[in-house]
């Protein structure tokens, strides 16, 4: 419910590198809490709040976000095979990482998060140079970004920007 108001007021963009970061910073402190568990009890606490917090930054930013990123990407003819494919992709993900889960952390011990802290630094950084701010911009803005061209005086409609595009 907060996220409605939030996405509106902060941006897409923003909050989807806030909460990559935020889960980035908690996935390395869980890895931290993890390694020194042996030699200090209260690193189990350590542990219990980045979790919390890697599920509040996902909440934030990469669980909600992409959908709104994916729906003002496309314009209305591809958005329902986009949302699709990020559907699957989505699920696929989730069902690897469910699967596998179990068998890294046998073999990774504590420091099965790195991973995670890996992947989400490289979704940080791909998010940062290449993910436009989507907020109150029409499809012919965003797509001008992509273009790295600035939108000309009049809007170019998708047809026209597909015609353009068969020429070349």
């Amino acid at each position: 419910f907060l996220q409605v108001f939030l996405v509106e007021k902060a941006g897409r963009r923003s909050l989807f590198l806030a909460g990559l970061m935020g889960m980035l910073i908690s996935a390395v402190a869980m890895t931290v809490g993890l390694a020194l568990l042996s030699q200090f009890a209260w690193m189990s606490y350590v542990s219990m709040v980045a979790i919390f917090l890697f599920v509040i930054f996902f909440e934030v930013g990469p669980g909600p976000i992409p959908w709104f990123i994916v729906a003002e990407l496309f314009s209305q003819g591809p958005r329902p095979a986009a949302i699709a494919v990020a559907s699957f992709c989505n699920w696929a993900c989730n069902f690897i990482v469910g699967m596998c889960f179990q068998y890294i952390a046998d073999l990774c011990g504590p420091y099965v998060f790195v991973i995670f802290a890996v992947l989400l630094l490289v979704f940080f950084l791909f998010a940062y140079f290449k993910v436009p701010e989507t907020k109150g911009k029409s499809f012919e803005e965003i797509a001008a970004v992509f273009r790295r061209k600035k939108l000309p005086a009049k809007a170019m409609t998708e047809l026209e920007d597909l015609r353009g595009s068969e020429e070349a």
